[in-house]
């Protein structure tokens, strides 16, 4: 990822800093991976992501731009989230998930963070689907996803899964 695409993943609101596997080793050994966060932060989603964010480094199949970021609000320079994807696209596909702390619900952060990385994928070649999973019973989730785009087309499991075309 560039300076560039940088830009592209912000709004007047909030920015998408990367975590890079420095940070994310930094995040799993339980320090703040150079970010300043939110009371209770960072949250149980984003110490997940970074552990797959890791193993593909480990991997030799990390790429920074099909990984995770720190949800970072603009107004006081605190991270309120994480927002990302589960690994580069495969056939076209690819999967975002994202956290947000309690104290930052509720004021549509994660429906822009998640609308960025969205927009972010539809706009690579070849990329024409994100996918993104849901617990049935988290109905503020399901409603982030709506917002940002997407319609439910199913279930995976236990899970609700809902799509945002190109």
């Amino acid at each position: 990822m560039t300076h560039g695409t940088a830009d592209l993943l912000s709004t007047d609101r909030i920015e998408l800093r990367p975590i890079t596997p420095a940070a994310a080793t930094a995040l799993r050994a339980g320090g703040s991976g150079g970010f300043t966060w939110a009371p209770g932060g960072p949250y149980q989603g984003t110490l997940d992501a970074c552990g797959a964010l890791l193993k593909a480094y480990e991997g030799g199949v990390y790429q920074e731009a099909w990984g995770a970021w720190a949800i970072v609000r603009r107004a006081d320079g605190a991270a309120i989230g994480g927002c990302g994807f589960h690994g580069a696209p495969l056939g076209g596909v690819c999967e975002i998930g994202y956290d947000l702390a309690d104290s930052a619900r509720g004021q549509g952060f994660a429906t822009e963070a998640a609308g960025l990385v969205t927009a972010y994928a539809l706009a690579q070649p070849g990329v024409g689907l994100v996918v993104a999973h849901t617990e049935p019973g988290n109905l503020p989730s399901q409603s982030v996803l709506v917002r940002a785009g997407f319609t439910r087309d199913g279930e995976d499991g236990d899970l609700f899964r809902f799509v945002r075309r190109s």
